[in-house]
């Protein structure tokens, strides 16, 4: 079982960077995909960055690529989002998850999920 807790959201402005983080319970962090995702409002849970077991390989949404930063720091076991240039629209509850070894960008591909860490970006 691998409990993850997100940390590092918060109310900002538009235009302004928030840096989130993820922490993992498990010792075997390093075997495990990390994916962050988030969920605004009325809407579903939507992907926003992955990144690979050995941190060698990213992939993001379309709406956040130039502006959002997935990385891992596995001495550390965690993963951390870096966002910059926030716009309204990036309001919502971010999410981290995992998966051992390989993910995707589907939500269901995904084992152990983080409680949450609420993003609001003010226009």
């Amino acid at each position: 079982q691998v409990q993850l807790v997100e940390s590092g959201g918060g109310l900002v402005q538009a235009g302004d960077s928030l840096r989130l983080s993820c922490a993992a319970s498990t010792r075997t962090f390093y075997n495990y995909a990390m994916g962050w995702f988030r969920q605004a409002p009325g809407k579903e849970r939507e992907f926003v960055a992955r990144i690979s077991w050995r941190g060698g390989t990213t992939y993001y949404a379309d709406f956040v690529k130039g502006r959002f930063t997935i990385s891992r720091d596995n001495a550390k076991n965690t993963t951390y989002l870096q966002m910059n240039s926030l716009k309204p629209e990036d309001t919502g509850v971010y999410y981290c998850a995992a998966k051992w070894l390989v993910a995707g960008s589907q939500s269901s591909e995904y084992n152990y999920w983080g409680q949450g860490t609420q993003v609001t970006v003010s226009s």
